[in-house]
Parts: structure tokens; C-alpha cells; sequence
């Protein structure tokens, strides 16, 4: 009898498992193997929400292989040696896994692939997280794509929805003797911050499928209207379970297209801008595999000359921790405090802020979203915060700056997001939630503090400095 070993990394599911069920057809037994390695992730280590979120999501796969009668290895230090001293012990003939996209990544696998077939043991990658290899789809004239929209309607004419395997019943082990328990590896916090996390998620493939057919069956239909309103449960929620690998796109776009059938036209059109945000998705991981310096680096070189103002330690915590004096954005950090995520529209709010009203270099709140989201991905990371500070692909003119002010009355009329999120703003009867500086006394009652800045000074000031970088370049 033949032997596999099947790499787990961030594809922490049975169903539509593509390195899973190549190893299956070719071997008769498996040997799953999950290695945690967090540095050769550098500089881009997993960061703590991540790192809550592995705990059980690896937790919930090891429950789903022993169902089936295989014990999922756990074990740490240099991937290569692990996997070295695997074959050796199991007898193997072959590694799979599905790919992963990051630079450090790329290069890691590029080696480890190499290593192994010069070994005489067989390789094999798979893509089990995006709907088009970042390789497999260029522009016209040969490149990469910068822009989204010409991207998307090329990837969209290639998407077929199909129905993915299922995750077989039984799968024959090859008995190795375990070597770590998932709470060996310390992934979960030393002080328990992480109740809020513990409300807000379930971990897992069975909570990935669970999040998706709650939102076909509810949000989907009003997608278009209400995604960009925080207070109200209208989007999918499903960005961590991507992540993880613990659903794919191509199990999405199944459902979608089943879901569709007998919903009617409406709802499959409904259906089309959720489609699109993955999409997104799937922009981000090709922007990064054909620029991979952009998660510390500007794309757009100009801005390395763009006059970012040296941080305020206790300015940035003040941000860090939803303390701004701008309600709105206060609300979304203090929810991405407490969940570990933090509503997309109000990403970008954040995001502006620190950008353009603190002047504040975008690396600083990318760091701060790798560390506090549960949803933390390098490519999406990377994309979002070059997009607002608008150094990036298809990105917003840096000129464009948010109003945290209007956008509030706009997307939380009724400021019920502020009011859940800010408790001390809650009862205290202003006239307008968005805005509580502008009646003094209630503010001094609240505690609330006064703005960091002001709105409108700040929006100048940032204007002034991207007209004197564009007069150097």
C-alpha cells in the first residue's frame, strides 16, 4: 500500500480539497500533517487574532479527520525537516498540498518542492483559494492587470461553476506515532482578551458553511443596498473563514449558482455585487504575486516622497484603541477591538483617517489590522491600505478623503453602530451622534474625548502635502 503525506496550511477543510483528493486517487493511505512555522511567514508572522482563530480552526479540522479515522499530525520548527522526517518514518512517497501566495510563501514552497523531488519524493501544489491563478490572467499587452474593473470582466468570462467533492467518509491512516496537541503550539492568548472573539465566530468549516447559507438565505438578497451599512447584518462575514481555507471561492460560486436556480432572476442579479467583492479578493492575491515588495512598499513610487508626519505614540493608541474623538471611527476600532473584524465601509473610514487626517504612513495601520483581525490577509491587507492612501493599484486618488462626519450620517443615520459600539455617547441625547464636540457640555458629561484634529484643517493640510509631492515628481 502506497503512502501520502498531505500538507495542511491554510486549508483547513475536507470538501473541495484539491492536494486531499489527488492524494487520495494516487495513494491508499494518508498521513495529514499540519506544521506551524510562523517565521518563515516573516516579516509577516500570523498576529494574534490569527493566531486565536488557527487554534480552532485546527481544533475543528483534527475533529473532522478523526471522524473519518486519521489523526491529523501537528508538529513545529522548519517545515523541510518536518516533512523529511515524515517520509522517513511513514515510508511516503509523495507530498501534496494547495498553494499559498505570499511572497515568502512562494519562495518557501518553490524550495521545499525542489528539495523533495531532488529526495526522489514527488511533489504536487494545487490552487484551493482563488477562482484564477495570479499567472494565469494578463492584459492585452502581456502584464499585469492595475485596475480592477478590466481584470474582474476577464476573470468573470473564465468562473464555471461546478460542484466540489465532497469530503470522503473514510480514509485509510498510516500510523505515526502524534508529536504536538493543538495546545502545544500556543497559539492562544496568554491573557484572556479573546471573549469577544469567542461571541462572534465559529471557527471552522462547518461555521463557514453555516455563515453562508444564513447569508443566501437572508442578507444576499438586499447585498447591493445595505453592505455599506454597519449597523445591519448585510454581508456575508465569511472573509475568515476564507482565509483560513476553511470554505473556497469555488464552493461560493456552487452554492450561488444552486441558490440561484430557484430564487429567480432577482436574486441571482442581487447576488452579482457580492460575487464581485470576491473578486476582489481575488485582485488583491494577483496584485501581490506580480508586486510582491507592495506589503511594505508603495506600488506607486511617487509617494515615496509623499511628507508622512512622524508618529505621536500616544496619538496612534489613541487611534489603535478607538479614542480619536471621531465617532465613527472609534466605533469600528472598538469593534475590531472586542470581534476581531471590523465592518468594510468603516475600513475605510479608519483607514482615511490615519492616512490623510493624522497624515500617518499607511504601514502603521496595516500593521495594527495584521495583529487585531481575525480576517488578516497579507494580499487583501496590502490592497486596502494602499488603496485608501492611494499609493496602490486602482487606487483612490489621494485627494479623495473621507468625511467620517457625512459618511456617518449617510451609512449610520440613526447612529445606532456609534451607539452600540460607544456607550458612553449612548444616552446623552445629542443632536447629532456624529458630531458630539459640537455641544460641549454633553460631551464634558460623556468622558468622550475632543477630536485629535480637526476635520477640516486636516483635510487641507493633507491636500497641501500631495500637491508638494506631485511639484517634486
Amino acid at each position: 500500500m502506497t503512502t501520502a503525506i498531505l500538507w495542511f496550511r491554510r486549508d483547513l477543510r475536507l470538501d473541495d480539497n484539491p492536494a486531499l483528493q489527488a492524494a487520495l486517487r494516487a495513494h491508499e493511505r494518508l498521513l495529514p500533517v499540519y506544521i506551524h512555522a510562523p517565521d518563515e511567514a516573516a516579516p509577516w508572522q500570523p498576529g494574534a487574532a490569527s493566531r486565536w482563530w488557527l487554534h480552532h480552526s485546527l481544533t475543528a479540522l483534527q475533529a473532522q479527520l478523526r471522524a473519518r479515522g486519521v489523526e491529523l499530525q501537528l508538529a513545529r520548527g522548519d517545515s523541510l525537516a518536518v516533512l523529511r522526517d515524515l517520509l522517513r518514518t511513514s515510508g511516503a512517497e509523495a507530498v501534496y498540498w494547495n498553494r499559498q501566495y505570499e511572497p515568502a510563501a512562494i519562495a518557501r514552497d518553490t524550495r521545499i518542492k525542489q528539495a523533495l523531488r531532488e529526495d526522489g519524493c514527488a511533489a504536487h501544489s494545487f490552487n484551493a483559494s482563488l477562482f484564477v491563478e495570479p499567472w494565469d490572467i494578463r492584459t492585452g499587452q502581456g502584464g499585469p492587470y492595475r485596475v480592477f474593473t478590466p481584470y474582474w470582466r476577464n476573470a468573470r468570462a473564465q468562473l464555471q461553476p461546478r460542484p466540489g467533492a465532497a469530503a470522503p467518509a473514510r480514509i485509510t491512516p498510516c500510523s505515526v506515532n502524534a508529536r504536538h496537541a493543538v495546545a502545544d503550539l500556543a497559539l492562544l492568548p496568554r491573557i484572556a482578551w479573546d471573549a469577544g472573539l469567542r461571541e462572534s465566530w465559529r471557527p471552522g468549516a462547518a461555521g463557514a458553511a453555516e455563515a453562508l447559507e444564513d447569508f443566501c438565505a437572508g442578507a444576499l438578497r438586499g447585498y447591493r443596498e445595505q453592505r455599506d451599512w454597519p449597523a445591519q447584518a448585510g454581508t456575508s462575514r465569511l472573509s475568515p473563514h476564507l482565509h483560513f481555507g476553511e470554505i473556497s471561492p469555488a464552493q461560493i460560486l456552487w452554492k450561488l449558482e444552486e441558490t440561484g436556480r430557484d430564487a429567480g432572476a432577482a436574486w441571482r442579479e442581487a447576488a452579482e455585487p457580492f460575487l464581485r467583492e470576491l473578486g476582489w479578493r481575488d485582485f488583491s492575491h494577483h496584485l501581490l504575486y506580480h508586486f510582491p515588495h507592495t506589503p511594505l512598499q508603495n506600488l506607486n513610487p511617487q509617494f515615496d516622497a509623499f511628507p508622512w508626519r512622524e508618529p505621536d505614540a500616544q496619538q496612534l493608541q489613541a487611534w489603535q484603541r478607538g479614542r480619536t474623538g471621531i465617532p465613527i471611527v472609534d466605533a469600528g476600532l472598538r469593534e475590531l477591538w472586542h470581534t476581531g473584524w471590523m465592518h468594510n465601509r468603516v475600513r475605510m473610514l479608519v483607514a482615511s483617517f490615519l492616512c490623510k487626517n493624522l497624515r500617518l504612513h499607511w504601514l502603521h495601520g496595516a500593521r495594527w489590522f495584521w495583529d487585531t483581525l481575525v480576517d488578516a490577509d497579507l494580499a487583501n491587507n496590502t490592497q486596502g491600505w494602499q488603496w485608501t492612501a492611494g499609493s496602490g493599484a486602482d487606487a483612490a486618488p489621494y485627494f479623495r478623503i473621507f468625511n467620517p462626519v457625512t459618511q456617518g450620517e449617510r451609512f449610520d443615520p440613526d447612529g445606532a453602530y456609534v451607539r452600540r459600539w460607544l456607550p458612553e455617547l449612548a444616552g446623552q441625547g445629542f443632536k447629532s451622534i456624529h458630531s458630539p464636540w459640537r455641544e460641549p457640555a454633553l460631551l464634558a458629561r460623556s468622558g468622550y474625548p475632543q477630536p485629535l484634529v480637526d476635520l477640516a484643517a486636516s483635510r487641507e493640510e493633507a491636500l497641501a502635502a500631495y500637491q508638494a509631492m506631485r511639484s517634486m515628481g
